[in-house]
């Protein structure tokens, strides 16, 4: 995907790119797009016995989750060519609709000129990897319309991810292990690539000191996995935070030494941007206090 990199913001869809759009023409291009929607939703409908009592949804946006839903419960099932490419249709019309956030438009900080601090949707970053915050199947989120980061990057990225998942695991053979980290495609995302890693679970809310390594190790193995594929670019989510309840200031001061130190030890490394992407205020306002 060829994004113009100048711009901070870039929205792509087709039924915005031309504002002197005739409204005969931009009729005949909603239509297709209602049409290619109620496909996809038709051929998910059809997979599953149990789905013969939903109806259709009447308005775009309750397709779109409903759509949204049924790929979250999917199993990693083969799909059609055709399914496919009416899916990256969808989804591309989708991410051109939030916008997709180029890397230039995020300024670095004055003590840590590699890194940067972004608050957002981690799926419209133009980079080349973010980070998920995967469980140990490593196959996403199965909750449908739930707000978990895994089930926002899959959702985004489409079934492909998942079944290219599905074969690195059963490729490997056993659970992913805590600290580690796997590199997918990006698919419809405007990242490159995914990287994802499992963190500690932490259920009262106290991790001892063998989950404070477990997290430093899911950014080193991820930062490591970057340099292998001589990526530049490389957006971290608040690994572990959440519902894995790991405690938010202290995640934030291990992902933040964890990307200094490894920065300095590895002078030649190729990344050389790295985004601590967050979502909700509280953490925003810790990363901002902690990188200055």
């Amino acid at each position: 995907m060829n994004w113009n990199r100048k711009t901070t913001t870039r929205n792509v869809s087709l039924l915005h790119i031309d504002p002197q759009l005739s409204s005969i023409e931009y009729k005949r291009m909603k239509t297709e797009r209602e049409k290619r929607l109620q496909g996809i939703l038709r051929t998910l409908l059809d997979e599953r016995l149990e789905y013969s009592h939903i109806e259709m949804p009447a308005g775009l946006k309750e397709q779109q989750h409903l759509m949204r839903a049924l790929l979250n419960i999917r199993p990693p099932h083969p799909v059609s060519q055709e399914f496919m490419q009416a899916q990256d249709k969808e989804l591309q019309e989708q991410l051109a609709e939030k916008g997709v956030v180029e890397l230039e438009g995020i300024p670095s900080c004055h003590r840590h000129p590699c890194m940067r601090l972004w608050q957002g949707d981690i799926t419209r970053l133009h980079v080349d990897a973010i980070t998920n915050a995967a469980n140990n199947r490593m196959l996403g989120c199965f909750v449908p319309l739930h707000g978990c980061i895994d089930n926002a990057i899959h959702s985004a990225a489409g079934v492909q991810l998942r079944l290219e998942c599905q074969r690195i695991m059963e490729t490997q053979g056993y659970p992913e292990p805590t600290g580690c980290a796997k590199l997918t495609g990006g698919y419809n995302l405007p990242a490159r690539y995914v990287i994802h890693t499992v963190g500690p679970i932490v259920p009262d809310g106290v991790p001892s000191p063998e989950q404070e390594k477990q997290l430093a190790s899911c950014y080193r193995s991820c930062l490591e996995l970057a340099d292998r594929h001589a990526l530049d670019s490389i957006a971290f989510c608040c690994i572990s935070t959440g519902e894995f309840r790991f405690p938010n200031r202290l995640a934030a001061q291990i992902a933040i030494a964890t990307v200094t130190d490894y920065l300095e030890i590895h002078k030649a490394t190729s990344i050389k941007n790295v985004i601590f992407n967050v979502f909700k205020d509280e953490d925003y306002l810790i990363y901002r206090q902690l990188l200055g």
